[in-house]
């Protein structure tokens, strides 16, 4: 069927829609005045007949009629969506005394439906115009509008707010999810000590390396619903480190001579190490020089993740001391042994990863904090002692 005709048959619908409205609206008129011709002397109505009920019954079932024949002829547009490639998730919610003329305007206006008039058709036509629940909702662009008719009559509590800051070790993330009413903190780290998880880039950790999900646990905000398991929520993240440690990312760590694990480790380095966002691929670099020139990474936070929690200040990450870079007797020591740690030593954030997939093209091989978060870099080794001389690191 052509547009032009389409939009005839639409425009001939309406037209019987109008005539059948105003014979419904006289059918009632009709009615009411029946109603009262026969009220009673105390102006009540006299028992209601059969055939009154059924002459009353009529006009709305020939309206339900008539619109399900004009929504049959809209079909592909309640079943096409605005956007089916886009999977945004769009929180929407339905606040108490919201009507469906109410509630559509709203969704097209957000590029959620095209029709607020015929989203307000479907949920007549369907008679859930009063069943749409007052709740908080995802959607997006890519669900039909009867997709979003249907989800809108299944309201849910406002999920748990959840943030996971970068560079956090595992044991942090388990007890800000049982802060946040999530789960006890040891459901958390059982989960997250295991190695059982389906994903092709966990799998391929080789032999030998550390239990668990440290360094994969991705840093975000979060919404969980308030009931949400520890499997449940530990899955949500994974599945986000997923979708955003992209296969183009794997693969331009792999160009630079990188497993993904080894380049997940550096990242993990590299986001404890780095304060300014733009220096992360700078520092990425110069540890990737060093590994390539058989030096010793010398990285502090590696020395701060083998101290561990301290009990007395409730720290997990305390600056190394003098001293310590040659004491804390740990494999993940960076001072005393050469390579990367056996595992990730954090959860790093895009920004790490991305700096190890794309690093700088420098010839530094050195760096030093100058106290403000930023660092000056030196080629030589003999600059890189002027510069510690001059920041007093």
């Amino acid at each position: 069927m052509t547009e032009r005709w389409r939009a005839t048959l639409r425009l001939a619908l309406f037209v019987i829609a109008v005539v059948a409205i105003v014979g419904i609206f006289g059918a009632g008129m009709r009615a009411m005045l029946q109603r009262s011709a026969s009220a009673g002397p105390a102006g009540t109505a006299e028992t209601e007949t059969p055939e009154v009920a059924g002459r009353a019954q009529a006009p709305k079932s020939l309206t339900n009629t008539l619109l399900g024949i004009y929504l049959s002829f809209r079909q592909a547009d309640i079943e096409q969506p605005v956007n089916p490639e886009d999977t945004t998730k769009v929180a929407f919610s339905i606040q108490p005394g919201e009507t469906a003329s109410m509630i559509g305007p709203r969704l097209e206006q957000m590029g959620l439906i095209r029709d607020a008039g015929l989203f307000n058709l479907v949920v007549r036509y369907r008679g859930v115009d009063n069943a749409l629940e007052v709740g908080d909702y995802q959607l997006s662009p890519s669900m039909t509008l009867d997709q979003i008719v249907t989800e809108l009559q299944h309201g849910r509590s406002k999920g748990v707010l959840v943030t996971i800051p970068e560079g956090w070790r595992m044991e942090q993330v388990a007890a800000k999810l049982e802060e946040a009413g999530l789960g006890k903190s040891e459901d958390y780290l059982a989960l997250m000590r295991k190695n059982d998880y389906p994903y092709d880039w966990f799998q391929e950790r080789p032999q030998g390396a550390p239990d668990g999900l440290e360094g994969f646990l991705f840093p975000d905000t979060y919404e969980f619903p308030a009931d949400a398991t520890p499997a449940a929520v530990i899955d949500t993240m994974l599945r986000n480190f997923d979708r955003k440690v992209t296969p183009g990312l794997r693969r331009s760590m792999a160009s630079h001579g990188l497993s993904f694990y080894q380049a997940m480790v550096l990242a993990s380095i590299v986001e404890r190490e780095a304060v300014v966002a733009t220096e992360r691929p700078t520092i990425a670099a110069v540890f990737m020089a060093r590994l390539d020139r058989g030096m010793y990474l010398q990285a502090d936070p590696t020395v701060s993740y083998a101290k561990g929690f301290d009990p007395q200040t409730k720290r997990w990450w305390r600056p190394m001391l003098e001293g310590e870079s040659q004491s804390v007797d740990s494999p993940y020591n960076t001072f005393l042994h050469g390579g990367l740690t056996p595992g990730p030593i954090c959860s790093p954030g895009l920004s790490s990863v991305e700096g190890v997939a794309q690093p700088d093209s420098t010839p530094y091989l050195y760096f030093v904090a100058k106290g403000d978060g930023s660092h000056v870099f030196a080629e030589t080794f003999e600059e890189h002692l002027a510069n510690v001389r001059k920041y007093g690191q």
